[in-house]
């Protein structure tokens, strides 16, 4: 986005059950921008398919100001809108043909697209993100990569790469936004912003986008968010930990240390509760067999797999997933047409050593 623009149009494009909270995120930042400017800088209309409200995932439903088809029509003009925003949240909408099409119409402008959401995955799947680094959720991450190998998917609060901007969701969009807003008008009237808001936090891109598994204080020492940032990056192909060590600066005996104070495990254990989390998504997301999750997750055979998840959740991977599919925690289907729910994992309780 270039900066100093006297006005920019936003077009918020809802898919069902999107994140209330993330959509307002977003929507008060320009609203507030336009406070701390003193005119309105910034205009949006909110779309769907049809032009019918939209409900959000918590049951409250918003207005719309105009159908998808007006909307194509619209961005054939010329400057008519700014940035396309899709709105989504923790559900995966199923594949719609007039929405990849007037994304790519807005590509072929150059018109900025922002992903929330799950609005990363409506992107991606239409061939819009190769190449590109996303931010996307932490518990749409591991169907996402296996999906999508030709994007660099990250676990991060926000992602902005060229004319993409990627959120994971949650409160993320208005640290997002406020970085678009710095870009066209500076830090002064993103401060304005912060005070109006509340805020005394931002984080920047790339920053975490949740705190370590078992942590529920930020951790302060880089030396461990440089080797825990390292972990989640290999999940697949997981790297030895003193090779892991020797990126970090320290020595071993200081990191493990560390990882006792600060997470109360060793590295190897937090590595292999990281990759069980993975696995634990993708049995209760997707309907890849087991052997594969297994080996998306770093595991040499399937028996290794199945011994140490039981260990750690009580159950064999086969029962998880059956027990998602009784309880309805999970519609699985065929993962390539990502039509399907993600669901929060829980945390593994590991009785075995590292």
């Amino acid at each position: 986005m270039t900066t100093q623009t006297a006005h920019r149009s936003f077009s918020f494009y809802l898919l069902p059950d999107f994140s209330l909270q993330a959509f307002s995120c977003a929507i008060e930042v320009l609203r507030l921008a336009n406070e701390a400017i003193g005119r309105k800088a910034y205009s949006w209309q909110v779309i769907s398919a049809d032009g019918q409200p939209v409900v959000s995932s918590c049951g409250l439903t918003v207005s719309i100001d105009s159908t998808l088809r007006n909307e194509r029509e619209r961005t054939l003009k010329s400057n008519a809108i700014s940035a396309a925003v899709i709105c989504g949240g923790s559900a995966i909408p199923r594949p719609d043909r007039q929405v990849d099409a007037w994304l790519r119409e807005c590509r072929m402008r150059r018109i900025p697209l922002i992903c929330i959401g799950s609005g990363t995955i409506v992107v991606a799947r239409a061939g819009l993100a190769d190449g590109r680094r996303c931010a996307v959720h932490w518990e749409q991450l591991p169907l996402f990569c296996e999906q999508f190998p030709g994007i660099e998917s990250t676990q991060t609060a926000f992602e902005h790469d060229g004319d993409l901007h990627t959120c994971s969701g949650g409160d993320a969009p208005f640290d997002m936004f406020l970085h678009l807003v710095e870009q066209d008008h500076g830090s002064v009237v993103v401060n304005r912003i912060c005070e109006r808001a509340i805020a005394y936090r931002l984080r920047t891109a790339g920053d975490r986008q949740r705190l370590p598994l078992h942590s529920r204080v930020k951790l302060n020492h880089q030396a461990v968010m440089k080797v825990i940032g390292l972990m989640e990056a290999s999940l697949d192909d997981p790297m030895p930990v003193d090779d892991l060590v020797a990126l970090s600066g320290i020595s071993r005996r200081q990191i493990e240390r560390l990882f006792e104070r600060e997470l109360g495990r060793s590295p190897n254990r937090y590595y292999l509760e990281l990759r069980l989390e993975r696995a634990q998504l993708l049995l209760v997301s997707t309907n890849l067999p087991v052997v594969e999750v297994a080996v998306a997750c770093g595991f040499v055979s399937p028996s290794h797999f199945s011994k140490v998840y039981r260990e750690a959740y009580g159950c064999a991977p086969h029962q998880t997933r059956s027990a998602a599919r009784a309880s309805g925690r999970a519609d699985l289907m065929d993962p390539t047409l990502l039509g399907l729910d993600c669901v929060e994992a829980s945390q593994p309780q590991l009785s075995m050593t590292a």
